[in-house]
C-alpha cells in the first residue's frame, strides 16, 4: 500500500500499491505521475523552493511558505491523490 503522510511543510509517500506486477501497476505510475507533474510544476510555473529526498518506495517533500501558485498546485496533487484513493482504497491511503 501507498501511504501518503501530509504535514503543514510538506508530505511522505512511503511504499508500493501491489496493485499489479512491477511495470505494470496503474495506480503507482498514477501516483508517480502526479508527484513527477507536481515537482517540475514548481520549478518551472513558481520561485518556491521545495525540497525532496527519493528513494525507492519512500520519498520526501518538505517547503516552507509558499505562493499562492504553489499552494494551488500541491492542492492539486492531493485532489489527484484522494481521487485515486477513492478508486483504489486498498492500493492508496492519504493521512
Amino acid at each position: 500500500m501507498i501511504t501518503i503522510t501530509q504535514n503543514s511543510n510538506g508530505f511522505d509517500i512511503h511504499g508500493h500499491a501491489g496493485y499489479a506486477p512491477e511495470g505494470q501497476d496503474i495506480v503507482c505510475a498514477g501516483v508517480t505521475a502526479l508527484f513527477q507533474t507536481l515537482i517540475e510544476s514548481m520549478e518551472k510555473l513558481t520561485t518556491d523552493r521545495i525540497q525532496t529526498n527519493i528513494q525507492p518506495g519512500n520519498v520526501s517533500v518538505s517547503y516552507g511558505n509558499l505562493s499562492e501558485a504553489g499552494k494551488l498546485l500541491v492542492d492539486s496533487f492531493f485532489i489527484g491523490v484522494s481521487q485515486i484513493s477513492g478508486e483504489f482504497p486498498e492500493c492508496v491511503n492519504k493521512i
